[in-house]
């Protein structure tokens, strides 16, 4: 990162939603797509996730076939990314040639019964990783900048408890020291409750079941059903979250815990139970090794309106650019 942020000079302003969309790029290359893509063809893998992503509307995920311009570019740039990819595993399976990272491991991974992954499976594996991952950690970091940079009490906190952090591990940081900026953990995560990445989780039911709701209602849910929850508004609920529309990262401190004292479901940014998403424990490690360098080297000043959310995408987005005044410390 210390290279990448490095070529913005001294000072100046950036559009920072543009910034974290190519540097997610850079990380979800790095560890899924190998070094064939990232030191040859990057550009144009990125351009392609991006003409991929922006079909991403509810309209086209009702319908996918209507043969409008957005579904014809994004049709085009997944053939394309499909032949780039089979090729670069192709090569590896022909050449013999063994790499360490993760598309290699996918690569020589096997089934139960000694069948290798076929070159589609593991292109289709790597698509998906790169989409369930970069996409979301991207919005992830670009509503935290929104709300950390709009509200200086926590601002400082958080430039604070770097100072600490850096002092204690004398510049040195480590996954431990990560483990320990519990103030930026709880901006990222409030961040995430107002804005998570994903508006609504649904799931078919296996098995009857009996909801009871805080005001005594029931509801059976039958076998097969598909049952959707609301993120958003489970990540609101008044009588779980204090003045849940305000931006305090403090809910989650050992005084208050709002999102354990009602219930193991109360906080959904990453989904629950079985099938939370395995990614979260590196999703906020990736958020904070990211912020953490931001703000040690950076003073930051968001000068555009705080964003609404386009709440016409798969996945709500910031709307418009992210511009933001930096100086380098």
């Amino acid at each position: 990162m210390q290279g990448y942020f490095a070529k913005w000079g001294e000072e100046g302003i950036v559009d920072l939603k543009f910034e974290f969309e190519q540097l997610l790029m850079l990380i979800s290359s790095r560890c899924l797509l190998g070094k064939e893509v990232r030191e040859n063809m990057f550009d144009e893998v990125h351009t392609l996730f991006h003409e991929i992503e922006s079909s991403m509307t509810l309209i086209s995920f009702l319908l996918p076939y209507l043969p409008t311009p957005v579904n014809r570019q994004r049709d085009r740039a997944r053939i394309r990314l499909t032949q780039i990819l089979s090729d670069v595993v192709e090569s590896r399976k022909s050449s013999g040639r063994v790499e360490e990272d993760t598309l290699q491991k996918l690569i020589d991974s096997e089934y139960k019964d000694g069948n290798p992954t076929t070159v589609a499976e593991v292109v289709g594996l790597i698509m998906s990783l790169i989409f369930a991952g970069k996409r979301t950690s991207s919005l992830a970091s670009t509503w935290t900048a929104s709300c950390l940079l709009s509200h200086p009490v926590f601002l400082r906190a958080a430039i604070e408890e770097q100072q600490r952090v850096t002092k204690k591990y004398k510049g040195g940081l480590d996954y431990n020291a990560f483990l320990e900026m519990d103030t930026l953990h709880c901006c990222i995560k409030e961040a995430l409750r107002m804005h998570p990445p994903a508006a609504m989780l649904v799931r078919r039911t296996h098995k009857p079941f009996t909801v009871q709701t805080k005001q005594g209602k029931q509801y059976e849910i039958p076998q097969d059903h598909i049952v959707a929850t609301p993120t958003i508004v489970n990540n609101n609920i008044p009588y779980i979250y204090k003045d849940p529309h305000v931006y305090d990262p403090h809910r989650f401190g050992l005084e208050r815990r709002e999102d354990k004292v009602g219930g193991k479901f109360s906080y959904t940014s990453f989904s629950g139970g079985r099938h939370i998403c395995v990614g979260e424990g590196y999703a906020y490690m990736q958020l904070k090794v990211i912020w953490s360098h931001l703000l040690r080297n950076f003073e930051l000043e968001l000068i555009s309106p705080f964003p609404k959310t386009d709440w016409s995408k798969i996945l709500p987005e910031p709307q418009g650019k992210l511009f933001i005044r930096y100086k380098r410390n």
